[in-house]
């Protein structure tokens, strides 16, 4: 059985180029290189389980980022202290 429909995460030109120049910036954490990952893969559309197996990371994970995203946008990527 399937689980929920996935929140559904469209990224604005911005914010594709962000999330893309997080992904080359040498000084960027590993967390937000991978939350900037997720996020991405999320927008081509494709199913949480299918991010997560291609990350290497659980379906919790990529759920987690997802709706963090779709709440906060790219402020709810950023590393908390």
């Amino acid at each position: 059985m399937p689980g929920p429909k996935p929140l559904l995460l469209e990224l604005s030109d911005h914010e594709r180029r962000v999330l893309r120049g997080w992904l080359r910036k040498q000084t960027a954490s590993q967390a937000l290189v991978l939350r900037s990952r997720i996020v991405l893969a999320c927008a081509e559309g494709r199913a949480n389980a299918q991010v997560a197996q291609d990350l290497g990371v659980s379906r919790e994970t990529v759920r987690k980022w997802r709706a963090r995203f779709v709440a906060d946008r790219l402020e709810g990527l950023m590393d908390q202290p």
